[in-house]
């Protein structure tokens, strides 16, 4: 089944040009068929092909599909980006097909990029909801001071990941409650300085391991995400 996404709906009723492009162009529908959309925000959409042009295609909506996320818990992660920003929009991808409610970016002491673009980093997390037949996919949010994500109000576990063993850490699996919600911190590739974990503890957050193995930045994020949906699985 071939998604299309279109921001707007049920009001808007003319398929993105982008989107309209290769529903027409590459795919060859025609006006009458049934195509499959989607509003990113929870809910599926059939639709019919009324006008087959591939910069105005209108459709008009038939059913209605509310789907909503197949977790019941909320998962943040605040991600120092990487140097190499394909490995960023790598993890974007493979936490949008995984599950994951928001992303967002932070920077840090050691970090090594202080500025990206979310607008290209959402473009890789709706290809990748199309993708998976998702109905929806993560807020992606701007990079923000490593101080102000740790002073965010989050109704559920705050977890900050580091490798500094001369600090007491908790495994996520053994600390993580659950079905609920989970805000977790992941560092840049020089893990975060002694004083941010200080701060963070300070303020709250529980200081947890991802294992024995030490591991890369985006790597680190998405065991996270996949730790916490394998726990609530069982």
């Amino acid at each position: 089944m071939n998604l299309f996404y279109v921001p707007g709906l049920p009001d808007c009723i003319e398929l993105p040009e982008e989107e309209a492009k290769h529903c027409i162009q590459v795919l060859r529908v025609q006006s009458g068929d049934t195509i499959q959309l989607t509003d990113g925000q929870g809910n599926f959409y059939h639709a019919v092909i009324i006008q087959a042009h591939p910069k105005h295609c209108r459709f008009e909506v038939i059913a209605t599909i509310p789907t909503p996320l197949p977790w019941n818990y909320r998962l943040q992660v605040d991600m120092a980006p990487t140097k190499n920003m394909e490995r960023t929009e790598w993890f974007v991808e493979k936490a949008t097909e995984i599950g994951i409610n928001t992303i967002r970016f932070i920077q840090c002491q050691h970090s090594e990029r202080k500025e990206i673009k979310t607008a290209r980093l959402e473009k890789v997390a709706i290809a990748a909801m199309k993708q998976t037949l998702k109905a929806s996919f993560p807020s992606i949010r701007e990079i923000q001071p490593f101080q102000l994500s740790i002073q965010q109000p989050f109704d559920g576990q705050q977890l900050i990941a580091h490798c500094h063993a001369d600090i007491n850490r908790v495994e996520l699996s053994r600390i993580y409650r659950k079905g609920g919600n989970a805000h977790v911190l992941i560092g840049p590739e020089g893990d975060f300085s002694r004083e941010e974990i200080d701060a963070a503890l300070d303020a709250g957050w529980q200081s947890i391991s991802l294992g024995p193995c030490r591991l890369r930045t985006e790597t680190a994020a998405l065991a996270a995400c996949q730790t916490i949906h394998v726990i609530n699985s069982l």
